[in-house]
């Protein structure tokens, strides 16, 4: 999503060089350059403690399986945010966590950080969670949405390369 307006003062933004930056949105107004501002949130593999099962959700009405995930609230490291997010939405303690890939998501502008977490126990859901389950790595692989970014995010983390479309 482009940057239209200065979100300091309103007035339309232009395209200026910027020395060893290249094309960037400038405010005539304030005088001042305003760099891509976009929204930040992680996405995570929920694996069970032996890792040979994971948990997809299903939530806000949604029909199909995707990853946990959430925004990355200001102030607060990606490594927080992940862990956060579980203990919010399952209930679920992070014991080991791991990064594993970014993507840009453009219909929401946002930065999405990928990441595999192990937790212990089972998980006590909140009131985003629809429904959850525990499938095995096959189960999950076919059973998670089709042509989305979390299919793409769960593929790479198991076959080792990331493809997105």
């Amino acid at each position: 999503m482009e940057m239209k307006y200065c979100m300091e003062c309103g007035c339309r933004l232009e395209d200026r060089y910027l020395e060893h930056e290249g094309i960037i949105p400038y405010c005539p107004s304030c005088g001042e350059y305003r760099f891509p501002v976009f929204n930040t949130a992680v996405s995570m593999i929920v694996m069970n403690e032996k890792k040979d099962r994971m948990i997809l959700i299903r939530q806000y009405g949604g029909t199909s399986n995707i990853l946990t995930a959430g925004y990355v609230n200001r102030g607060e490291d990606a490594e927080d945010a992940v862990r956060r997010e579980v203990m919010e939405e399952l209930g679920m303690e992070v014991t080991s966590i791991r990064f594993n890939h970014s993507r840009y998501f453009k219909p929401s502008n946002t930065l999405m950080l990928n990441w595999t977490v192990t937790v212990r126990g089972e998980p006590h859901p909140n009131y985003e969670i629809d429904s959850w389950k525990w499938f095995t790595i096959e189960e999950a692989r076919e059973q998670i949405k089709p042509d989305s970014l979390a299919k793409s995010f769960l593929l790479g983390y198991l076959d080792g390369h990331y493809e997105f479309r």
